[in-house]
Formats: C-alpha cells, structure tokens, sequence
C-alpha cells in the first residue's frame, strides 16, 4: 500500500514527487537514480514526508525505528523522537564498534552486509524499518531477518519511494514482510 492511495494526502503527495528528481545513468548506465537530495532541500516536501510517517505509527506501539544505511539515516530518526521510539542504525560491515550481529544478503549486482549492535534491538521490542526506496527489496528483507533473529516483531517497512518495476513489494510480499512506501518512482528526469 503506498499513502497515494489514501486520498486524504493527495496535495502533500504530489508536493513530495514534485521535490524528488530522477538521475539517469547514474552511477552507471542504465540506472535511473531516485534522488532525495532534492527532497531535503523543500523544508515543506521533507516536513510532509515526515508527518506523513509518524501519522501513519504514532498510535502502532512501536519501540524501535530502525535505518538502514546510509537515507533511512535520514528519516528514521525524526520519526523514532515524534513516536517516541529508539532509534537503531543498520550500517555496513565494519562500521559500528563492539559487538555486532550480522545478516548477509544478495543484491540484483553482487552481495552485501547488514550489521547492527548485539542488544540494541530486544525480544519483544516492535519495530519499524525506514529506508528511503524499495527496489528489489534485499535489503529491506535482510534488515527485517536481521531484527527477528534478535527477537523483535517488524511491524512494517516503510520507504518515501518504490520502484515498481524492480519488484521488491512482491518479493517482501512472498516472504509475508509488511511494506507501506509514500511514492512510486519518477522515470522523468525533473528539471530542478
């Protein structure tokens, strides 16, 4: 389910596609990069994207907001302090110091690594994932096997952007994993 769909936030929707631009070719050819730099800098765009989140779980109970390296860095934490919720960084191999616990996952161009500290997530603790896009949905799926082996319920994942035709909702989908994302992804480059 994406908030587009909702109705009621239509005109903070459309603000919040209208601040996204699309990079082609970057950072190889092909790719059509959904860029949220744009986004960060409408205060408006970013507040809304915001609001929309923490409206979305303020009333879901959750006790842990949980991003992923390196954008839902960026959004993760704004909704963990209006929730009042923890909130988790998942980052890259050798990035967080002490003990770590570790979940391997397959991407579309090769394999990586999610780490996150041992005790910062409990049994019992719900959590929510923020990143900023759902391609394939690997890393969204590694991030959630990494909090259930820790013993935390994922309430959902939620993304400002989904690119539809890569198919990471299906893919979270067969593996029963919740996703909720804000926008579809914008094939047209924006002007700005």
């Amino acid at each position: 389910m994406s908030a587009g769909e909702n109705g009621g936030s239509g005109g903070c929707i459309n603000g919040i596609k209208s601040a996204l631009r699309v990079i082609p070719n970057f950072p190889k050819p092909g790719i059509m990069f959904q860029d949220i730099t744009t986004l960060l800098l409408d205060p408006k765009a970013f507040k809304d994207t915001i609001d929309l989140f923490v409206e979305r779980y303020k009333d879901k109970d959750i006790s842990v907001i949980v991003g992923i390296e390196a954008r839902g860095f960026i959004f993760g934490p704004p909704i963990a302090l209006a929730i009042g919720a923890k909130f988790v960084p998942l980052r890259k191999p050798k990035k967080l110091p002490g003990e770590v616990i570790s979940e391997k996952y397959i991407l579309e161009y090769g394999s990586d690594c999610l780490e996150m500290h041992v005790g910062a997530v409990e049994s019992g603790d719900r959590a929510l994932v923020v990143d900023d896009l759902v391609a394939t949905g690997g890393t969204l799926c590694a991030a959630m096997n990494l909090l259930e082996r820790a013993g935390a319920e994922v309430v959902e994942c939620a993304c400002v952007i989904e690119v539809p035709d890569l198919k990471g909702r299906e893919r979270l989908r067969s593996h029963g994993k919740p996703l909720y994302v804000l926008v579809e992804s914008q094939f047209e480059p924006n002007s700005q």
